[in-house]
């Protein structure tokens, strides 16, 4: 590797080799040295919270694709969970018995029967609460004996069911985006600050922006503020998912209605559960027991999914429409496929874009010194479908550019760097407002290359995150060889039913280094805050970050919006829209509106 001169060795380190993780890789090294950890007690450690002496009781409220993973980020030594609620026999089947549609599945979705220790589904049920109804959620919010709930909700459905949830006393764990538009981020954020918990004790608002809990983002975030990459010039991310029309991870088959697959009208559940049927009937006749165990499992889980076909969508809130000129939109497809529509979802930036905005946004911030979050100054950006047919609301591609502020852009902030001994080295720069920050992001759907991660650009070096999965340091722009932040023996899939074809990588448990994609340290973190209410004690993901988040995306999409109009796709953003306390919104929305029919909400 490259050498460093006096002059850039701005903390006294000799190379990169030695630079890369500094305290924070010898910490992991000790630990996992001394055995004193694995898997969840890794994040408590390294972020410094402690188990709980009382697990927190949960309430989870969707039980879909995330909100299973979710269930499998709750460790049972900080959380309960004692009830849950959601309309598909498909949700609460993989919320009990996990997802066995393949060997990722099943490691991102055990299932609180293998997470809590049950022996089976019946004893389960004897701990967990089950809400299937269109009242379902109102009873769980009643139960006396949740004390927080989980959100997994379609994004409409986030600030309703907090706002409702805060308003009983139960602290609340959303997952991204915080809320469908910024009226409802702010008036979520005020309610958390104005009401109390049943004990008195302040309520705890967390959003699931989960790279705020990964040690791998940790550590590069701490490389950032040792100056190992110098000015901070660039930041390339991209989500990039191979979905194609009859492949759309966003558009899975609906139960008892077919689908056109090579030419060919077929009811892709049915037919997935005719085939389970087949193969169990012959194992039976020949198989091993666990060759028949696998299969009876399989077609249990097919059998529930096919079992959503006799949900009436509508009861739960959800609308029939138009789309297009002739095709008709049934209910039950806004329930499942509900990020392809604007009145549910917030497309490629709320459910894709804003975890990679979220990412770039703490790179930009690294070097701050008054730990406050960095936001954008403008963004330009182009949206369109060029891909799929008009069977959505959702662009299938967009294509953005964000200027962010760098140290000496205006002069609200010196640069400091952390020293090699632990302590703070600050320099300070006259302002300069040439010093900005260009963040590039791209989503498309048709072509997959590259995945999804992030490329951060300095003067000195790059910096490259791929798939939440390792971090690769280069001096300057020398890419023949780096050095890897990642887990020693840990390994990564995909999760194809995951949020995008390239999705949700999850680590595989290993003793030598055990790495976590941020979901059970953000989850056990939240139930050490409510558990110990002390005012330091704050989760990292509060109402201002994750509002700060929700609006970068939303007014991402009020740029897109204009672009289509035949404007310029370009916004300034305001600081008064990152301000909980000012009315002021990018997207038209109105607070006291909004505020005003949350707490009106019915359950």
């Amino acid at each position: 590797m490259d050498q460093l001169s006096p002059e850039e060795r701005k903390i006294g380190i000799d190379n990169f080799d030695e630079a890369v993780g500094f305290t924070r890789r010898e910490f992991l090294q000790g630990v996992i040295a001394a055995g004193a950890v694995s898997g969840a007690g890794l994040g408590a450690m390294y972020f410094g919270y402690n188990k709980v002496t009382d697990p927190v009781r949960v309430g989870v409220v969707g039980t879909g694709d995330e909100g299973n993973v979710l269930i499998g980020g709750c460790s049972p030594d900080y959380v309960q969970v004692v009830a849950i609620a959601d309309a598909r026999p498909f949700g609460i089947h993989r919320a009990f018995h996990g997802d066995c549609s393949s060997p990722i599945a099943q490691a991102a979705r055990p299932g609180l029967i293998k997470k809590a220790g049950y022996s089976s589904e019946a004893e389960a049920r004897k701990n967990v609460k089950v809400y299937t109804g269109p009242d379902g959620i109102g009873q769980l919010l009643d139960n006396p004996d949740v004390e927080a709930i989980i959100i997994a909700l379609p994004l409409h459905l986030h600030a309703p069911i907090a706002v409702q949830a805060m308003m009983r006393g139960k602290h609340v764990l959303t997952e991204k985006l915080m809320a469908h538009n910024v009226a409802q981020c702010k008036a979520m954020g005020r309610v958390s600050y104005e009401l109390k918990a049943k004990d008195g004790a302040p309520l705890h608002l967390s959003t699931g922006h989960q790279r705020h809990y990964s040690v791998l983002y940790d550590n590069a975030v701490h490389t950032v503020k040792m100056g190992m990459l110098g000015q901070l010039t660039h930041i390339r991310a991209q989500w990039h998912r191979g979905n194609l029309p009859g492949g759309d991870s966003w558009q899975p088959p609906l139960p008892g209605v077919e689908d056109f697959v090579k030419g060919k009208k077929v009811d892709r559940v049915l037919r997935e559960l005719k085939n389970w049927e087949a193969q169990l009937a012959e194992a039976i006749k020949k198989g091993s027991q666990s060759e028949v165990e696998a299969l009876e499992a399989k077609v249990a889980q097919w059998q529930a999914w096919y079992a959503d076909r006799e949900i009436d969508a509508e009861l739960f809130g959800y609308i029939s429409t138009k789309i297009g000129k002739d095709r008709d939109r049934p209910a039950m497809e806004e329930l499942v496929r509900w990020r392809l529509f604007n009145r549910t979802g917030g497309g490629l930036m709320a459910e894709l874009g804003s975890h990679q905005l979220d990412a770039a946004s703490i790179f930009c911030s690294a070097l701050r010194t008054d730990g406050k979050k960095a936001h954008p100054i403008s963004v330009h950006a182009i949206g369109n479908r060029q891909v799929f047919p008009m069977d959505r609301d959702a662009e299938d591609h967009v294509f953005c550019s964000f200027e962010f502020p760098g140290p000496e852009y205006d002069g609200r902030f010196d640069v400091g760097y952390e020293t090699e001994n632990g302590g703070n080295k600050i320099d300070s720069y006259s302002v300069d407002p040439n010093k900005k920050i260009v963040v590039t992001y791209s989503s498309i759907n048709g072509n997959g290359f590259g995945g999804y991660g992030e490329v951060v650009m300095g003067t000195k070096g790059t910096m490259i995150l791929d798939k939440e999965q390792e971090v690769m340091l280069y001096a300057k722009s020398d890419t023949s060889a780096s050095v890897g932040i990642k887990p020693a023996g840990g390994g990564y899939a995909l999760d194809t039913q995951a949020s995008g074809g390239a999705a949700a990588p999850v680590a595989k448990a290993a003793a030598a280094g055990p790495v976590s994609r941020g979901y059970t340290e953000e989850i056990e973190h939240w139930a050490y805050c409510i558990r110990n209410p002390a005012p330091e004690n704050k989760v990292k993901c509060y109402p201002e970050i994750a509002m700060g988040d929700a609006v970068i995306a939303l007014t991402t999409n009020v740029a897109i919006q204009r672009g289509q109009r035949g404007e310029a796709g370009f916004v300034k953003f305001q600081e008064s829209w990152f301000d909980i306390n000012s009315d002021d919104t990018p997207d038209g929305s109105s607070v006291a509106d909004e505020l005003a029919q949350l707490k009106a909400y019915k359950v």
